[in-house]
C-alpha cells in the first residue's frame, strides 16, 4: 500500500511480490473524481524498463505507472505516447504530447512518469500543476 493517498505527502509504494499485476487509479486530489481509472504500476526494474515496449496502446481510461521513473524512451515503440511526468507527491511537472517512436524524454524533477496514449493527457485536463492521488485497487 502506498503512502500519502491524499497526494499531498511523498508517496512510496510497496512493490510487492516482483511481476505481480499492481493496479489502480489516479484520482484528483481535490475531489477525488477518477482521472486516469485503470492504471498499472510497474514492480520491478525489467518492467520499468519494457514500459509500453510490445504492448498495444492503452485505451480510453488507461495508463502506466512507472515508479521511479523520471526519463523515457520510445526506442522500438510502434505507436507515440503521452508521457505525464509526476513528482513524488504526485503533482504534474510536466507533460509531452505525443512523443514519437525512437525519442527520449525527460523531466527535471520527476520521480514517476505516467505513459498514456497519444493526445490523451489533454483530453484528460493533466497539465503541470495538477495534484492527483493514487488509489490503489481500482478495477480497469
Amino acid at each position: 500500500m502506498p503512502t500519502g493517498v491524499s497526494g499531498t505527502e511523498e508517496i512510496r509504494f510497496d512493490h510487492g511480490t516482483a511481476g505481480a499485476v499492481l493496479t489502480g487509479a489516479l484520482v484528483d486530489a481535490a475531489d477525488g473524481r477518477a482521472v486516469v481509472a485503470s492504471v498499472q504500476r510497474t514492480s520491478n526494474a525489467c518492467e520499468r524498463l519494457r514500459g509500453l515496449l510490445g504492448r498495444p496502446c492503452p485505451g480510453p481510461g488507461q495508463g502506466l505507472l512507472i515508479d521511479p521513473c523520471g526519463s523515457v524512451h520510445t526506442l522500438f515503440m510502434a505507436y507515440p505516447i503521452d508521457v505525464v511526468y509526476l513528482d513524488r507527491r504526485l503533482r504534474v511537472v510536466q507533460v509531452t504530447a505525443s512523443l514519437r517512436p525512437w525519442r527520449l524524454s525527460f523531466a527535471r524533477g520527476a520521480a514517476l512518469t505516467l505513459e498514456l496514449a497519444p493526445n490523451t493527457a489533454a483530453a484528460l485536463g493533466i497539465t503541470a500543476g495538477r495534484q492527483l492521488a493514487w488509489r490503489p485497487g481500482a478495477a480497469g
